[in-house]
C-alpha cells in the first residue's frame, strides 16, 4: 500500500514516543512533513495518516460515508471504558439513532437551567479555600465540572449519591493519569486482572461499582417517572426512535458513562488551562475583568456566556492546548487523492486538532497565548476544531463551552488569584487528554470587588 510521507523512525520507537510524548512526536513529524504524514503508532491499526491541512480536513469531514467514513470500531481501545453501545463506538444507522436520541439534552431551556448551578458551584468551591495557601487549580475545576455534569445528567448535586460518585469517578480516572497507566488501553496484552492491587484489576473493580450505581439510578428513574424532571437520564429514558423503541438498560448505561467521562475531565482540564493563561498574562486578566465589570449587578449566565473577550479567551485556551489532540478517525472508502497523495481504500485518516491549531499560516506565533486572534478573525470549522467535526462532532460542545465560560467568569470576578510558579506550564498526557503537567499551582490572595462597587462605596463614604 502506498502511503504519504512515511515517518522513517523505527516502528517500536514511534509507538513509545507516541505513548510518552504525543505532542513532541507530532511536532517532530510535522517539521518534516507539514501537511500530511504517515505514522506507525498504537491504537489505530499498524499505520495511520495524520492530516492538519484545513482543505484536506474539510474534505475528510464533509464526505462522511462517501469517500471517508467514521468507523466506531477504530475506537475499540475505549470499549473497556465506555461499553459497546456508546455513541463513540457505533457507526452507520446505529450511531445516527443514538446521536439523535442524546443530542436534545444539550440545547434550549436545559442549558439555561444549568447556568446558575455552574456559577454557584464555582463560587462555593473557591470560597472554602484559605487565603495564601497553595492549591492545584485542576483539582478544583474537576470538582466544579463533576457537580455540573452530575446535576445535568442525574438532577442531583447534594447528598449521599453525589458523594458516592465523587469518590468513584476520580479514582476511576486517576488509574490512567500517567502515560504509563494510559498504555493499558493501548496495549491489550497488559489488560490482565492480577488482583485488586494490579492496575487493570483496580480498573475493573472500580468500573463494577460505577456500573452498579448507574444501573440502580436507571431503575429508580424508570420507577419514579416524573415528566417535570429536566435531567439527561430522564430525557433518555423517555426518548423513542422512529420505530418507537426506547434505549435498553445497557444502551443507557453506555451513554451515561460516555457523557460523564467526556464532560467531566475534559471540561475541568480546559478550565484549569484557562485559569493558568488568564493569570499568566496580566493584560489578559485586566481586559477580562473590565468586560465582566461592565455587566453590572444584573449579569445572568446567558449574558456572561455571550461576552466577546471571554469567548476569545476560551477559544484561545482550546486552541493552544486542545484537550483532545485529534478528531475521530476516518477510513478511506475508495481510491482517491488528497493533497496530491494517492490513498487506497482502507487507509485510516486522523485529522490532527493539535497540529492544525499550531499552523503558522493560520495562527502566527502559535505558541503565544493571544485571545485577540478570535476577535480579529473568524476561523472556519476546519481551521479551529477543538470539538472535532462532521457527524462525530462532540454533542456536548455547547454545554462544555457554557460551563467553561461561567466557571472562569465567576472565579476571576470574585477572587484575586496568583500563580505560585511562573515557569511555563507544560502539557502532559492524562489518560486521553492533554492536561497541565503540574496541575496549575495557585493561591488566593483576597476576595475581589468590582470597580463599580468600589466607586459606589467611595462615593457613599465621601458624602
Amino acid at each position: 500500500m502506498q502511503l504519504p510521507n512515511l515517518v522513517k523512525t523505527p516502528s517500536l520507537l514511534q509507538k513509545l514516543q507516541w505513548v510518552s510524548d504525543p505532542i513532541g512526536y507530532m511536532e517532530n513529524a510535522a517539521q518534516q512533513y507539514p501537511d500530511i504524514f504517515t505514522a506507525r503508532i498504537i491504537g489505530f491499526g499498524d499505520t495511520v495518516v495524520f492530516v492538519n491541512h484545513p482543505q484536506a480536513i474539510q474534505e475528510i469531514l464533509t464526505n462522511d460515508r462517501k469517500k471517508f467514513t467514521a468507523v466506531g470500531e477504530l475506537n475499540e481501545i475505549l470499549q473497556p471504558l465506555l461499553g459497546s453501545y456508546s455513541v463513540l463506538m457505533l457507526e452507520g444507522d446505529r450511531h445516527k439513532r443514538q446521536r439523535k436520541l442524546v443530542a436534545p439534552s444539550f440545547h434550549g431551556e436545559r442549558m439555561q437551567a444549568y447556568g446558575q448551578l455552574i456559577s454557584n458551584a464555582s463560587e462555593k468551591i473557591f470560597s472554602q479555600l484559605p487565603l495564601n495557601k497553595p492549591f492545584f487549580a485542576r483539582d478544583l475545576t474537576k470538582e466544579i465540572s463533576l457537580q455540573a455534569i452530575l446535576q445535568a445528567i442525574f438532577g442531583f448535586h447534594e447528598g449521599e449519591k453525589i458523594q458516592k460518585l465523587r469518590q468513584l469517578l476520580p479514582s476511576f480516572l486517576q488509574l490512567f493519569e500517567s502515560p504509563v497507566n494510559s498504555s493499558l488501553f493501548l496495549f491489550s496484552f497488559l489488560q490482565q486482572d492480577l488482583g485488586a492491587w494490579s492496575p487493570w484489576g483496580k480498573f475493573l473493580r472500580v468500573r463494577e461499582k460505577i456500573d452498579q450505581f448507574l444501573y440502580t439510578e436507571i431503575a429508580q428513574c424508570k420507577q419514579q417517572h416524573d415528566p417535570e424532571r429536566i435531567d439527561i437520564l430522564s430525557l433518555l429514558i423517555s426518548c423513542r426512535d422512529e420505530a418507537g423503541q426506547a434505549m435498553t438498560d445497557q444502551e443507557l448505561r453506555d451513554q451515561l458513562i460516555t457523557l460523564i467521562l467526556a464532560g467531566y475531565d475534559t471540561t475541568a482540564t480546559a478550565m484549569a488551562w484557562g485559569l493558568y493563561w488568564i493569570h499568566k498574562k496580566p493584560l489578559v486578566r485586566e481586559k477580562l475583568l473590565q468586560e465582566l465589570d461592565s455587566l453590572g449587578d444584573s449579569s445572568d449566565p446567558i449574558s456572561i456566556s455571550r461576552l466577546p473577550y471571554l469567548t476569545a479567551i476560551c477559544n484561545e485556551t482550546l486552541r493552544i492546548y486542545p484537550v483532545t489532540m485529534f478528531s475521530f478517525p476516518r477510513v478511506v472508502q475508495e481510491p482517491l487523492e488528497l493533497l496530491g497523495h494517492p490513498l487506497e481504500a482502507g487507509t485510516i485518516m486522523l485529522p490532527s486538532i493539535y497540529l492544525t491549531h499550531h499552523r503558522e499560516d493560520l495562527y502566527p506565533q502559535p505558541k503565544q497565548f493571544k485571545p485577540e486572534r478570535f476577535i480579529e478573525r473568524q476561523f472556519s470549522p476546519y481551521e479551529f476544531l477543538p470539538f472535532g467535526g462532521g457527524v462525530r462532532r462532540c454533542m456536548g460542545e455547547a454545554l462544555a463551552l457554557f460551563e467553561i465560560k461561567l466557571a472562569l467568569a465567576t472565579v476571576v470576578s470574585h477572587y484575586d488569584l496568583a500563580l505560585v510558579e511562573q515557569r511555563l506550564e507544560q502539557p502532559q498526557r492524562r489518560g486521553f487528554n492533554l492536561a497541565p503537567g503540574s496541575g496549575v499551582k495557585m493561591v488566593i490572595t483576597g476576595r475581589r470587588m468590582r470597580q463599580e462597587s468600589l466607586v459606589k462605596m467611595t462615593t457613599t463614604s465621601i458624602s
